[in-house]
């Protein structure tokens, strides 16, 4: 099979868990398959914004990369309205298109399949917490997806309920292909990269962008509602700046007790350091497609509460403490009890090391593998 990925997510200020979907899928595909050919597409972005993405490409085993000669603004509403402009010419002689993103679905030649993957369907449960334009671009692209895509990839049972009650997908035409932890672990004490981020101990971890799906101001408030009582941990925010991240800036400007570090946007060593130096990571998000944070952090042990809301429940199982991310005052009393009962932790972190070890990426890989030949009535061509 000759396959073109689109990687835009990957030259985003924010590429958050699509970004991490397709730093981690690539090279899985090529190790699952090494028949496969693999072409890597883009809209043009600037020199400044492109040159890091693409050296970081170029360095993936066997991997083409290809420029589309336009700009996402003209691009994303052609693509999912009009089916144009047509992909360049050695992109439209491939046998399959997979759209990563249903932000852009890129159209497809004559004979060609595609593939899209739904990450979740955020936007239509939760429209107020995304850009207006955004949300215009998610909504055609889910419609051009289920109009177009012969195989549409959801990470989660969950996202493919939502895919089936709000579109007129077709059930056999979706693919329930989960994700895995994707940050590299460490060997070395945390301490050094914990002293340069000046982030101290004892400390309580969120790792996500920083937007309002990911429930950060209640968070903030259950945080110093427990510091209040007693807690004696700092809370560390990790990740880059998102959309409408003002409100979450007010609320820090407050003045409560207890003590709360952003880092921003942190390589992987750093972050795999942070989540290996914490005692507790907590993940309120409203809704996920899957949620891959807390699979990252319940591989390395640490006890993990997490939102009983979309597809969580189906990541963490019986690995974390699940609670209402809408009710503050839980919120901060999981945080407190965690911190408190010595056993539970334990419980949590050995529960959590044996329910990461169920996902892989070299599975998503296969299951990736297995919508693509479906996407091409069993077999590719050529």
């Amino acid at each position: 099979m000759r396959v073109g990925v689109h990687v835009d997510q990957l030259f985003s200020r924010a590429p958050g868990g699509i970004g991490t979907y397709l730093r981690e899928l690539l090279p899985a595909l090529a190790e699952a398959d090494p028949s496969l050919e693999l072409v890597a597409f883009h809209a043009r972005f600037p020199g400044a914004v492109a040159e890091p993405r693409l050296r970081e490409l170029r360095g993936l085993r066997g991997l083409r990369v290809e420029e589309v000669p336009a700009g996402i603004r003209v691009l994303y509403p052609g693509w999912n309205l009009l089916g144009r402009p047509p992909l360049p010419e050695p992109l439209r002689a491939l046998d399959l298109v997979h759209a990563t993103n249903p932000a852009a679905i890129a159209p497809t030649g004559r004979g060609q399949g595609l593939v899209v993957t739904v990450h979740d369907l955020a936007f239509l449960r939760f429209p107020g917490l995304f850009p207006r334009a955004w949300r215009a671009l998610y909504r055609t692209g889910l419609r051009a997806a289920v109009r177009r895509a012969q195989a549409i990839i959801v990470p989660s049972r969950h996202t493919a309920e939502d895919l089936l009650e709000r579109t007129r997908a077709r059930a056999e035409r979706i693919h329930i292909v989960p994700l895995a932890a994707s940050v590299e672990r460490g060997a070395g004490e945390p301490e050094r990269v914990l002293e340069r981020l000046k982030v101290p101990r004892p400390y309580v971890l969120f790792v996500g962008t920083l937007e309002p799906r990911k429930n950060l101001v209640r968070l903030v408030r259950a945080y110093r509602r427990a510091a209040a009582e007693g807690v004696p941990h700092a809370l560390v925010l990790a990740g880059p700046l998102g959309w409408h991240h003002q409100r979450l800036h007010r609320e820090l400007t407050l003045r409560g007790p207890g003590q709360v570090v952003l880092t921003g946007a942190l390589p992987p060593a750093d972050l795999d350091a942070l989540y290996r130096g914490a005692d507790l990571f907590v993940y309120p998000s409203l809704y996920e497609g899957f949620g891959l944070p807390v699979l990252e952090a319940m591989a390395r042990g640490v006890p993990t509460i997490a939102s009983a809301t979309s597809s969580i429940p189906e990541v963490a199982g019986d690995a974390a403490v699940l609670v209402d991310p809408r009710s503050v005052r839980e919120l901060a009393r999981a945080i407190a009890e965690v911190l408190a009962d010595r056993d539970l932790a334990e419980r949590l972190a050995m529960r959590g090391r044996a329910r990461a070890v169920r996902f892989s990426w070299d599975e998503t890989a296969r299951g990736t593998l297995r919508a693509y030949r479906a996407a091409l009535g069993g077999e590719g061509r050529g």
